[in-house]
């Protein structure tokens, strides 16, 4: 299945029913007197948060959600009938946007969370409605409301618990594939993850959602390589954990490159708690290992977790770590449950 983060639809609201001008008319009965029904109600559009969808791809067959509009009223004081509403069901984490891509609308971040989006015209009054003391026999009734129409955007943001960034080639897919049964493409070129993945992984007994995303390279803020456009899948995060590729020759230099691309694509997100980890440790011997670590250390300003998604040396420390900053990030009490998003 092919991963979509960003849709562009339309929808439209249905319009009420028009009101209807109609008089009684029956054998025997000498004052008739209007009997017109109001218009029924158009359908609204909704939008709906719903499990077992990661992506939005089906919106790349359909853009257009259109509710159905409300039925005029009828004669015999009969209302029309009320429009269908439409629904339109989405990932848990999709933002909704306006048309211009900033504002956002609502933030779709639990289950069976709805909005409306675009609110069904009322029907039209028919002219029972207007009768009245001094107008006995009225002959006007009202057309009904017409419908909304807007164009909106859809914007996945996936929520994981622990996101994980570094250069390309840095280790991040096969982390991922250690430590949870998701199975990333891994090869031994850049950019060989594409798109975001996400995994489920487990230690002492709790489980954390773990999200690898495409690598950043020096300019992604700029649009080079693939750009910073899935770092918004990390921004629900409450913890990033930062590989660096150890066989790597300018480790300060990759560090930092991480760093400012961070700060470039938001300031909120270069605040986030923050793990670093030196990876591939089973490619170096002990001497280059100390030197790269000490190097780290200075960059970073802080402690250098030392591991290897190969061999799995120093996993259960690093995710032990992550889980700490997890619960402490969420105020949740590190003895309870298994943390679920």
């Amino acid at each position: 299945m092919k991963f979509l983060d960003l849709a562009k639809v339309y929808i439209r609201s249905g319009g009420g029913g028009a009101g209807c001008v109609s008089f009684r008319r029956e054998k025997f009965i000498e004052f008739g007197g209007p009997d017109g029904g109001d218009g029924g109600r158009g359908g609204s559009v909704w939008v709906e948060a719903v499990e077992g969808l990661n992506t939005l791809i089906d919106f790349r067959y359909q853009q257009h959600f259109f509710a159905t509009s409300g039925q005029p009223g009828m004669g015999s004081q009969m209302t029309g009938k009320d429009g269908s509403d439409k629904i339109i069901k989405v990932p848990v984490g999709t933002e909704i946007l306006d048309e211009d891509e900033e504002t956002v609308i609502a933030d779709l971040t639990e289950v069976g969370q709805r909005v409306q989006l675009a609110r069904g015209g009322n029907g039209g009054f028919g002219n029972l409605h207007f009768k009245s003391s001094t107008n006995r026999a009225p002959s006007r009734a009202n057309p009904g409301q017409e419908g909304v129409e807007r164009t909106i955007w859809l914007r996945l943001k996936l929520i994981a618990d622990a996101g994980l960034l570094g250069l390309p080639n840095a280790g991040k897919s096969t982390f991922l594939a250690a430590t949870s049964n998701a199975r990333p493409k891994i090869a031994d070129y850049p950019f060989t993850t594409l798109v975001p993945n996400l995994g489920v992984v487990g230690i002492d007994g709790k489980e954390i959602v773990v999200a690898d995303i495409p690598g950043l390279i020096a300019g992604a803020s700029e649009g080079r390589g693939l750009g910073d456009r899935f770092l918004g899948h990390v921004e629900r995060c409450a913890v990033l954990l930062h590989l660096v590729d150890g066989t790597s020759s300018t480790i300060s230099k990759d560090y930092k490159t991480i760093i400012g691309e961070l700060e470039a694509y938001a300031e909120e997100l270069a605040d986030k708690p923050r793990i670093t980890a030196l990876n591939k440790i089973d490619a170096l011997d002990k001497k280059t290992l100390a030197d790269r670590r000490r190097s780290l250390e200075k960059a970073s300003g802080g402690e250098v977790f030392l591991i290897s998604g190969v061999t799995g040396a120093g996993l259960p420390e690093v995710l032990r770590a992550l889980y700490a900053e997890i619960t402490r990030a969420r105020a949740v009490p590190e003895e309870e449950a298994p943390w679920q998003p």
